[in-house]
Formats: C-alpha cells, sequence, structure tokens
C-alpha cells in the first residue's frame, strides 16, 4: 500500500509538469506558425491564448500564470514580424490574449482549491472505513490470523464486506460477513453488523445465542430488502472449531497435509430475514489440528469470473493457502483471483480472512475451564477432509 501512495504521489508530480511543457510546446507551435504564414493570409496571435488554457487544466496558479506571461510576450512580438505594431487590431489582440491568460489563472485557482477540498474529503472518507473495519489481532487464543480486504467500489477502501474478532480470556470468536450494499453505502451497514457481533460475541453463550442476538438487533435497522450473509467461528478450544452460517458461503479447511474441502453447514438464514424465529441457527463443531487453516471469505472470491462465465475454483487455492505465512497465503489468492477476472479487477468487494491453529498453543485456566462448545445441534462433520 505504502509503494502504491508513492507511486501515485509521484504521479501526481508529474501531471503538472507534463501540462506545462505541453502547454508551451503549444505555443512554440503557434508562433512558429504565425512565423510562417503571411500576415495578409492570417494572424494567429489570438490563439497565442491557448496556451494558459491548457495549462490551467493541470497546472497550479502560478505555472498557470508564468505561461500566461510568456504567451502574452509572444503576442506583443508577434505585432513586430507581423508589421502590426500600434494597430487597433494588434492592440485588441493582446487585449484578447491577456483576459483569457487571466481567465485561465482564476480556473486554475478554483480548480487547485476543490482539488483540495476533494482530497481531504477523500482523507477524512478513508481515515473513517479504516476505522470502521477492525485490524485483526495476529494471535487470538489458540488462533493465529491474517485478513485482506478488497473493496469494488472506485474511491472506496471498504464496502459492505466485514470481518471482526472478538477474544477474551473466555471466549475467541470471528465473523466474516457481507452485506448487501456496496460501497460507500454499505459501510454504514457494515459497521453496524460488526457492532452487534461485538455486544453478542460477548454475551452468548453459544454461536447460536450470537447468531440469534445480532438477527434480532440487526432487524430493527434493516428495511424489507435488506440484510446481511455471515460465518461465525468459535476457536476458543484448541483442537475444536464451532462455525455457524447465516446464508454465508462455506469456508474452506485445508489440513496440514495439504487436502482441503469446503466445509458443508447447515443452512441459516442470513440476518434481518428470519427476525424473531428462535432456533432456526445452527452451529456445526469439527476437530482441527496444529498447522490447519480455515479460510473465511465473502462471494467476492466465491463468484468471481472469468471472460467466459465460470467460476474461481476454490479448490485449487489450496497449494495458495499453505504456501508459506499467512500474509503471503492471503497475498497468493488475492493473486490468483485477480488473475481469473477480466482485467484483473474483481466486480464485486472482497473481505478474505485466514485462520490457523496454532502449533504451541495455551490455555489460561478460564478458558480451560470453559464449557464445550457447539450448542444446540453441534456436531461434528463427517466432510471435512478430503
Amino acid at each position: 500500500m505504502h509503494d502504491g501512495r508513492k507511486g501515485t504521489a509521484m504521479t501526481k508530480d508529474r501531471v503538472p509538469m507534463l501540462g506545462a511543457a505541453f502547454a508551451v510546446l503549444v505555443l512554440a507551435l503557434l508562433v512558429l506558425l504565425d512565423l510562417l504564414i503571411p500576415p495578409g493570409v492570417a494572424i494567429l496571435t489570438a490563439l497565442f491564448g491557448l496556451a494558459p488554457l491548457i495549462a490551467c487544466a493541470v497546472v497550479p496558479p502560478r505555472g498557470t500564470a508564468a505561461i500566461g506571461v510568456l504567451t502574452f510576450g509572444a503576442a506583443l512580438a508577434s505585432g513586430a514580424w507581423n508589421g502590426a505594431l500600434e494597430t487597433t487590431q494588434h492592440n485588441v489582440r493582446l487585449v484578447d490574449v491577456a483576459l483569457v491568460s487571466a481567465a485561465a489563472v482564476a480556473i486554475s485557482s478554483v480548480r487547485v482549491y476543490r482539488e483540495h477540498r476533494f482530497e481531504q474529503m477523500s482523507a477524512i472518507a478513508e481515515a473513517a472505513q479504516r476505522a470502521i473495519l477492525p485490524v485483526l489481532p495476529a494471535t487470538a487464543g489458540p488462533v493465529v490470523a491474517a485478513s485482506r480486504y478488497r473493496s469494488a467500489a472506485q474511491g472506496a477502501v471498504v464496502g459492505g464486506d466485514l470481518y471482526d474478532c472478538y477474544h477474551s480470556a473466555t471466549q475467541v470468536r470471528f465473523i466474516v460477513g457481507d452485506d448487501r450494499g456496496k460501497g460507500i453505502a454499505g459501510v454504514e451497514q457494515a459497521a453496524r453488523v460488526i457492532r452487534a457481533f461485538r455486544q453478542s460475541a460477548a454475551l452468548g453463550a453459544t454461536l447460536e445465542d450470537v447468531a440469534e442476538e445480532m438477527d434480532e438487533y440487526l432487524g430493527g435497522f434493516f428495511g424489507d430488502e435488506e440484510f446481511v450473509t455471515a460465518l461465525l467461528v468459535d476457536a476458543t478450544r484448541p483442537g475444536q472449531l464451532t462455525l455457524l452460517s447465516a446464508g454465508h458461503p462455506p469456508p474452506e479447511l485445508v489440513r496440514g497435509d495439504g487436502t482441503g474441502t469446503l466445509v458443508d453447514l447447515p443452512a441459516g438464514l442470513p440476518f434481518g430475514m428470519s427476525v424473531g424465529a428462535r432456533g432456526s441457527y445452527v452451529s456445526a463443531t469439527l476437530p482441527w489440528s496444529p498447522g490447519d487453516r480455515l479460510l473465511m471469505y465473502t462471494d467476492g472470491l466465491s463468484e468471481a469470473r472469468d471472460t467466459d462465465g465460470r467460476f474461481l475454483d476454490l479448490a485449487s487455492l489450496c497449494p495458495d493457502l499453505r504456501t508459506g505465512s499467512l500474509e503471503q497465503a492471503l497475498e497468493s489468492v488475492i493473486e490468483a483471483a485477480e488473475r481469473h477476472v477480466p482485467r484483473g479487477r474483481l466486480e464485486d468487494d472482497l473481505a478474505i480472512v485466514l485462520l490457523e491453529h496454532g502449533p504451541h498453543a495455551e490455555l489460561t485456566g478460564d478458558l480451560q475451564a470453559h464449557r464445550p462448545l457447539g450448542g444446540r445441534g453441534g456436531r461434528v462433520l463427517r466432510n471435512v477432509t478430503s
């Protein structure tokens, strides 16, 4: 990200220089044509004002003013080689060039002011978006975690996709969700979902309780056509994962030996669509060992399509998920997704979280005493290994 911003800054610095060079080049060409064309055929002095007009589009006011002065000097000198000094027509041309140059400086000043205002608002919006999307802890209890986000909305850092982690002395819980809203419009709902998760994850005894409380809370804010899918994961106890899906794509479990599969979870309605339907969410419990990794993602990954409309094969990501550190693995996954889609541009927001069972996880006494997880209907899946 730092390199990208540096490159953008360098590009922004070059644009005014290139714009000024182009404006001076246009002025030079007009002067050359004016010298070559006989005065009886045409006098191009009035066209010299094109140079500051070109400059004002990208050059700061001072630079535009300098080009305007240069242009006026060239217009003044043109009276000599055109034999028009002290004529009424030449004076009119000089006034025309002076007025156009002054207007160009004014336009440049307004443009720069608006650009500064836009940069300020963009910086505020980016800071707000980054504050909404939390940074996951590198380790939480027995879990090592990493995350990545790609917004499909131009100019937006985050959109409707989200992730978060709640961890305490007794619980380690994660969420990955996908709000129906996109871009900036989805940021508000994403923040509300994260707030609901933090409240419910801290109080809910089971993932079912967390899901039902979140659904009830969010239902009061969502409209008839608003909802959010989510995957909840409880990784409090080493060697055991409890998962719950609220209409969300299934996670991919990759074992330490490199084999992987999509985890088939009981289907639950997205949050906001089952308000008041107690017992509609069911969790599942499965074993995982040190070195195992779990990929949680939004449909920006699972629904990434190539030019022929074929979805990205998530099974093909297993080698990437076992590559190096979690950070390196996520970068490999994103690169694979970008290679798969046309022009490397994702059409939907993408949030991905990669969890790994730490090799030397130690539990506190509170965690050791924590009751078995899984909740109502908790069970061990049979199809989690390939």
